[in-house]
């Protein structure tokens, strides 16, 4: 399976006890409605399957999961930090008037001020909020996204209108 084949839902955080069980931190919001058959480890850059034996989901964005062949705590540690996927076919339909800040990526991002700042290349999410990451001026900035900084949202253009706060982007632009 290849990356653009799968979304991404979470990483592994943790072991827990010594027969290879693990604990995962959802990054995907809806993750009580994904199914665990295979998930599939980023190793190197590539998706490698492994097998749900079981899985337990907690209501903090976490889940404890065994794998099928990885019965001891040695055989776990590869997966430690490491991000999960599941196949694009799996993941769950959502209604058209949802938006989620995860759906800028690709946008154009605007500010009123400094004007075009560039293409939306990533969208995290953080305990406090999601942030945003354009390379403006050849150097990656990030800036939170949250409605005291959004205008508008041009979703047939694809373009993000901002008023970032005077000053934000100095700090990345200082060099």
């Amino acid at each position: 399976m290849k990356h653009e084949e799968a979304f991404y839902i979470g990483y592994v955080t943790k072991t827990r006890g010594l027969k290879g069980e693990v604990q995962v931190f959802f990054e995907f919001d809806d993750y009580e409605q994904l199914e665990f058959d295979v998930v599939f480890a980023d190793m190197n850059g590539k998706l490698v399957p492994y097998f749900v034996a079981s899985a337990k989901l907690q209501a903090n964005k976490t889940g404890y999961f065994n794998f099928d062949d990885v019965d001891h705590i040695d055989k776990v540690q590869p997966l430690l930090k490491k991000k999960l996927y599941l196949p694009i076919a799996q993941m769950p339909e959502r209604d058209e008037s949802e938006f989620f800040y995860t759906d800028l990526k690709g946008f154009i991002a605007v500010d009123e001020t400094l004007g075009e700042l560039g293409e939306i290349t990533e969208v995290n999410e953080y305990p406090q909020q999601f942030v945003a990451t354009v390379i403006y001026q050849e150097t990656e900035v990030l800036f939170p996204l949250n409605e005291d900084f959004i205008v508008e949202i041009d979703d047939e253009e694809k373009i993000l209108m901002l008023d970032l706060p005077e000053g934000l982007l100095d700090i990345y632009l200082e060099n």
